[in-house]
Parts: C-alpha cells; structure tokens; sequence
C-alpha cells in the first residue's frame, strides 16, 4: 500500500509530515494492563495542560492552522486529537471501545497528532491525502454524515476513508480486525516528534496487539 498527498493539499499546507504502520494484529476488549497506562497518561496530562494551554501544542496548533488554510473552521470541527485530550483535561472519562482503537488514542495523546486506525482489508487500491469537496459522501465514527468540504481527507479508490476529525465507517476496526493501517498525522512538519511517535505507536501494538510485522512508511 502506498500514501502519497495530492497537489491541491500540499498547497494549502506544505509542511505536513505523515507516516503509517502496516501491521498484523490481534484486536479484542482492551485489556485491563493497556487502560492503567492510558489512566496514567491522562492524569499526567492533566497535570500538564489545561484546555486552554491545550492549544499550544504545536501538533495540536498545527493541524487547526491547516484546517483553516484547507478552508474549515476548526473550532466546528475540532480535530480528533484535540477533542481527545479536552476530554481529558475537562475531567471526564474516556470510552472504551477495543483494544486497537484504544492504544491509538493513547498514541494520540501522546504526540498531539490526529491518528488514523483503519481496517487494511477494507481499503480498496492506494490512499492520498487531499482537501475533502463539497457535497462529497462520508459517514463519520460517532458523528453521522459528515460535511468534509475543506477538511484533509484520505481517500482510496472508492471515495473518503478518514479525516483527522473522524474515520469513516466504511474502514473502521471491527474485534476482527486482523490487518491495521495506523496512519500519524504530523501537520506542524517535527520530524523528530513524528519519530517519537511512530516508536510509541509500534511498541504498543507489539504489546497489547501481539503485531510481529510492521512496514513503517513516511509521506
């Protein structure tokens, strides 16, 4: 599988930097080893951040900007990674939905950037990254349809697949989930942070979703 960004989008935003996962995995009910870690992480975070100190985290910032640069208010449509952590910061307690979808928002807290957790076998063709278009058809996890007009969308070849702000249904992860595409949305361009992330995210796939395979790409 291949991502590539499409022209349109790096002319709104050309300091994007991404990276994916392709894994084998084992998907199930999160385990009660990986909800201590994410309990952990969100008291630390809220020994760190307020929400209104929130915004400054450049991952965080970055990907407002480039909503607002793709032509979306960000403030309508916030970003996954920033309605995560103000939840957490607001004091109130994270879902539960399985073990795949929970390690990515774990990840997500952990570097500010927007991840993506899709079902490999449900993607059809290669995926680009580019600016949704108006009247165009998704149906967000948790959000009903949603208007992607100038929002980053990722597509294969039969349409929208996800968007930092919500997946799309057609790819979500199911417990049978057995081939993961993780993607790592770095819209502020730190490489470094994107390093950072990609180890945090394969060490816990490795732990808590037994994956022994993992092609990493960046694009």
């Amino acid at each position: 599988m291949n991502i590539r960004q499409t022209e349109e989008f790096k002319s709104r935003w050309n300091q994007f930097r991404g990276a994916y996962i392709e894994a084998d995995v084992v998907n199930g009910p999160t385990s009660p080893e990986l909800w201590i870690e994410i309990e952990n992480f969100c008291e630390n975070l809220r020994n760190r951040l307020t929400t209104e100190t929130l915004k400054n985290v450049s991952g965080i910032a970055a990907t407002r900007a480039a909503y607002k640069a793709c032509g979306k208010d960000p403030s309508r449509y916030r970003p996954a990674s920033e309605q995560l952590a103000r939840r957490v910061l607001q004091g109130k307690e994270l879902y539960s939905v399985n073990m795949l979808v929970d390690l990515g928002n774990l990840a997500s807290l952990f570097s500010g950037y927007a991840t993506g957790l899709l079902d490999a076998d449900k993607i059809v063709g290669d995926v680009v990254l580019g600016v949704g278009h108006k009247d165009e058809p998704y149906e967000g996890i948790g959000r009903g349809v949603l208007n992607i007009e100038g929002l980053p969308v990722y597509r294969d070849e039969q349409g929208p697949i996800a968007s930092p702000t919500s997946d799309s249904t057609r790819t979500m992860l199911g417990e049978d989930t057995t081939r993961l595409l993780f993607i790592i949305n770095g819209y502020d361009g730190d490489e470094a942070q994107l390093e950072r992330s990609i180890d945090f995210s394969i060490d816990l796939l490795k732990r808590f979703a037994q994956s022994k395979m993992q092609k990493v790409s960046r694009f």
